[in-house]
């Protein structure tokens, strides 16, 4: 019976683990999540990334005063509060005990002399002040300490080593102690050094702890950051030529790292810039060519009659000249010119008039007040192809432009139909045409919105479409200064 007992047990065990490894197995993606230290470290990471500063320069520093400030934390509250203790407790027994012996002492003293031997003894052995009071008690209470470590020990060892009702002043600024106890009918005064009690010079390993430390940070600081000036340099370097401007006497420094990516962006910039003056000079050629084509088309043109076929023919040449100056801008880019310091306010203030007519209502208004740097060419006719849009498509435009947080922003608005929120993107793709009424019968090319993106991205910016408070279309450019 009892073996067959025993396995039923077995058997019941068993079918339990069986189920229960069979549990584990179904639910193994939900148990590993929920044990997987991911769960409480990508969090933590976050928080703490989130209160950490962005720059490298004083991520670097952090990263080298922190472990010593915790260092020295540990050294002070561990080592040297626990040898602090040790020292105060050692000393404060010393002197309790030449107490506890002149107590001794006292309540024995075989003399009619006032207790003056007691007094010599007191002060020439032991250097204490000794002196005893009759008929007296001992005072109130004194208010503790904050710091309360002398306090504490001496009180301690006094119970111990006297056990009678006693008095203490460590407040006092004098450098003294004042101890009384209550002995009999009379109060037995005692003054000692306050160095003989208490371990009085650990301030000075601190001072030399934190003077020492703040040398050494000084001389961190300076090397850390003649290694960081190298990799800020090589950052504005790269945004520099990021923004289309000249990158003009930048070399590699600093560490072996940094030089190989400086070298490497020189290498890159090169890459580019002979890439885009290849591009240029080819389209220059195919531009000369395709010109003097159509110029001789048009002469040809001229000495024919003047009939429906040649109008047609003429309007066809015209479009093709058209087309073929938007496929070399777009092509073209804003290659070959250079930034400059331009007055946005009489720029957009000239796009206005000329973009007026055909019963067309142009507004600008500027609130900028100094000149930004760019490609002002270039810049124009991004700010040209967003106003002729408007115009083209609404009775009603208006040009805002403001600076701030280092953002030049300026606004294009019309009163047109406007554009589908999910084919705003679409349209700054090259040769796209809408089939709705913003595109009829125009003419264009679809490079208008190619061109003003691509000249704002190379600007380091952008350009967003959204919906204007007139009814129709609002393209915001929006470009670092």
């Amino acid at each position: 019976m009892v073996d067959v007992a025993s396995d039923k047990r077995a058997s019941a065990i068993g079918a339990w683990l069986k189920r229960w490894a069979d549990w584990a197995v179904a639910n193994a993606p939900v148990i590993a999540e929920r044990i997987s230290p991911n769960r409480w470290i990508k969090p933590a990471t976050a928080a703490i990334g989130r209160h950490l500063p962005a720059g490298l320069y004083p991520r670097s520093l952090l990263i080298v005063i922190a472990p010593m400030v915790l260092l020295q934390s540990i050294v002070v509250l561990i080592f040297l509060e626990r040898h602090w203790e040790m020292v105060t407790e050692q000393l404060s027994a010393a002197v309790t005990r030449d107490i506890a012996h002149l107590v001794s002492l006292y309540e024995t003293y075989p003399y009619e002399d006032n207790y003056q031997q007691l007094i010599d003894l007191a002060r020439d052995r032991l250097e204490m002040a000794v002196s005893v009071h009759p008929g007296e008690s001992l005072p109130a209470d004194q208010p503790r300490p904050f710091f309360r470590l002398l306090d504490r020990t001496l009180s301690k060892e006094i119970n111990q080593r006297i056990g009678k009702p006693f008095w203490l002043d460590t407040l006092g600024k004098s450098g003294f102690v004042e101890i009384r106890i209550q002995t009999g009918d009379a109060i037995f005064r005692v003054i000692a050094r306050r160095s003989r009690t208490y371990a009085s010079n650990s301030h000075i390993f601190i001072l030399w702890m934190v003077g020492s430390s703040l040398v050494l940070l000084t001389g961190a600081i300076i090397i850390l950051r003649n290694q960081i000036r190298p990799i800020q340099r090589l950052a504005a370097a790269a945004e520099a030529f990021g923004l289309g401007r000249n990158v003009e006497g930048f070399r590699p420094s600093g560490a072996t790292e940094v030089q190989r990516a400086a070298r490497a962006f020189i290498r890159m910039r090169e890459r580019i810039e002979r890439q885009i003056e290849q591009r240029t000079t080819m389209l220059a050629g195919v531009s000369h060519d395709l010109r003097t084509l159509l110029t001789r088309f048009k002469l040809q043109l001229a000495f024919l009659e003047d009939r429906p076929e040649v109008a047609e023919l003429e309007r066809d040449v015209n479009e093709m000249r058209h087309m073929l100056e938007d496929y070399l801008a777009f092509a073209r880019g804003d290659a070959g010119e250079t930034p400059q310091d331009t007055d946005i306010t009489a720029l957009i203030g000239d796009l206005a008039r000329d973009a007026a007519g055909n019963g067309k209502t142009v507004t600008a208004d500027s609130r900028v007040s100094r000149p930004v740097m760019v490609k002002p060419n270039a810049f124009k006719r991004c700010l040209w192809n967003l106003v002729q849009n408007a115009a083209r498509h609404g009775e009603r435009v208006r040009i805002n432009a403001e600076t701030a947080d280092s953002m030049l922003t300026i606004t294009v608005e019309d009163n047109g139909p406007g554009i589908p929120e999910d084919r705003r993107e679409d349209v700054f793709k090259p040769f796209f045409r809408l089939d709705d009424a913003r595109n009829q019968d125009t003419g264009g090319t679809g490079l208008g919105l190619a061109i003003a993106r691509d000249i704002t991205t190379s600007h380091g910016g952008d350009i967003t479409l959204g919906t204007s408070a007139l009814g129709g279309l609002k393209a915001t450019i929006s470009v670092p200064v």
